[in-house]
């Protein structure tokens, strides 16, 4: 019976041993196990701040983006109410009744007195002016001219440009942010 104690004995030893070896086992199995959730949990973290960070980013830009456009379009539409003001403005002064016309062209053939003495004037083949009317040497068509005057020295070699569409066009370069303010203040 003494050799079934002793192979019991290292039996029961060994089974001993094994079960120790298994607990060590599986607390050295536990333990990775818990650093291997730890650093998952810590690189899923990182992750989801970084792809928080880059949706934020992305909104950010496609508002920014669509902040742009929007900028843009209305841009683009204050232009072309601009345009159409210009264009209106200068159909009006060109269509205007020819009594209005002549006190303008005679306002401008004063103002042209002031640098040229005897001017002789160039005007739209729609006008029909005569030169003592104007009170200017003579008068000549040129297709070229919409509305407004050109006036000349009789030797051609100072001109003063009146024509409307120049004349406009200084005054809307000079106060076109007055008229922006008016119009989309």
């Amino acid at each position: 019976m003494a050799l079934a104690n002793v192979t019991q004995e290292i039996s029961r030893a060994a089974d001993d041993k094994a079960a120790a070896l298994k607990a060590e086992a599986d607390a050295e199995i536990a333990k990775i196990q818990a650093d291997a959730d730890a650093k998952i949990a810590e690189l899923k973290e990182k992750e989801d701040k970084r792809i928080a960070d880059e949706i934020d980013r992305l909104n950010r830009q496609e508002m920014s983006s669509a902040e742009l456009e929007s900028k843009k379009l209305v841009l683009a539409k204050k232009k072309e109410i601009m345009s159409e003001a210009y264009e209106s403005m200068l159909s009006q002064l060109e269509g205007a009744p020819a009594d209005v016309k002549l006190a303008q062209y005679k306002s401008m053939v004063e103002k042209a007195k002031q640098i040229i003495d005897k001017p002789k004037a160039l005007m739209s083949e729609n006008d029909s002016f005569t030169a003592a009317e104007l009170g200017v040497a003579s008068v000549m068509a040129d297709s070229r001219i919409s509305g407004g005057l050109i006036l000349q020295s009789e030797d051609g070699t100072v001109e003063v440009d009146m024509q409307y569409s120049t004349l406009l066009q200084e005054i809307w370069d000079r106060e076109i942010k007055a008229v922006s303010d008016i119009l989309f203040g």
